[in-house]
């Protein structure tokens, strides 16, 4: 599988595919990848590929755009910081998301690179309920820093899909995972969901079969984003009933309400080369890889012109908190 690290781009409050055109949009995100990312990308016309100059990720051929919401610690008196990102295990850079490209695991099946143009959504930023989430989005309560036990498949063994009511020792790992399968003729739909779907029986990890109405099978575009919540490990800054603190930008405290962007930004056929190589990690012979240094010299400033790390009386755009 592809496994590479995109550094932090830049932290804002945009979103060109839910309000597009909208600055401020009602919630924060960071967002990492292409240095062309703005309020309006209309897919075709606005090719990342072609207008960004610099990525921060480590495949210095991605010019696509990943974001999430942002995590925020809620201290006993009411206040408001910005948990920073961990890098992953074996990565290097700054915050920002690891990003997996992920072919069935048979070794032989064929998946078709995302097109030009292509966008999805995952997750629902509305959620405060278990009801009605999308498959595999889950949190990780990490024991240490050093992510013991590392690997294995997400969500599974102890992994919750709200995030965890207890103290993490090494921080919280979010993931989110996309679906597998595309209609092959839409590169967007109304609500960025509708042109993609799961497989129709078992798993993409088993095999399992794309449904007839979207039977291109697609790689997993699998995100990872690893909160350093042990910089809040005062327990005299945590609620007084000893309650979980965090809480994602949209004011989601239970965790339901995590989701992930994606819009494609690949030079034209390096990622089918990629998948059809079956590269692995950061690092693949027939693509352009650049240095962590380089990537983390990729940013853009705020759209939005708030501040975003300091200890905030509310949340960015004030949305109510729910726990």
């Amino acid at each position: 599988m592809m496994r590479f690290q995109c550094s932090q781009l830049v932290i804002d409050r945009i979103d060109p595919l839910v309000q597009p055109g909208v600055a401020p949009s009602t919630h924060l995100h960071q967002i990492v990848g292409g240095n062309s990312f703005n309020t309006t990308m209309t897919a075709i016309e606005y090719d990342p590929a072609t207008t960004s100059t610099c990525t921060s990720c480590d495949y210095s051929e991605d010019f696509s755009n990943y974001w999430t919401a942002n995590l925020y610690f809620r201290a006993r008196n009411g206040t408001y910081k910005r948990v920073p990102q961990m890098v992953n295990l074996g990565l290097n850079g700054k915050e920002g998301v690891t990003v997996y490209y992920i072919p069935p695991y048979d070794g032989k099946s064929k998946v078709t690179a995302f097109p030009k143009g292509f966008r999805m959504l995952v997750g629902d930023a509305g959620l405060r309920t278990k009801d009605g989430m999308q498959k595999q989005i889950c949190h990780r309560c990490f024991s240490n820093k050093q992510q013991d036990p590392f690997g294995g498949a997400p969500c599974t063994g102890d992994d919750t899909v709200d995030l965890p009511k207890k103290q993490c020792g090494g921080g919280i790992r979010t993931t989110i995972t996309f679906p597998t399968c595309w209609d092959g003729k839409n590169i967007d739909s109304p609500s960025h969901k509708e042109h993609v779907a799961y497989p129709s029986s078992g798993s993409f990890e088993s095999g399992g079969p794309c449904p007839s109405t979207h039977p291109v099978k697609l790689p997993q575009l699998m995100y990872e984003v690893m909160w350093d919540t042990t910089v809040f490990s005062d327990k005299n800054l945590w609620p007084a009933d000893g309650s979980q603190p965090f809480v994602y930008s949209m004011g989601d405290g239970t965790g339901y309400g995590q989701h992930g962007d994606y819009v494609f930004g690949w030079k034209d056929g390096v990622l089918q080369k990629a998948l059809d190589a079956r590269c692995s990690g950061n690092a693949c012979k027939s693509l352009k890889t650049q240095t962590s240094s380089l990537a983390t010299q990729c940013a853009k400033g705020q759209v939005v012109k708030e501040p975003v790390n300091d200890w905030l009386t509310e949340l960015p755009g004030g949305p109510t908190v729910t726990f």
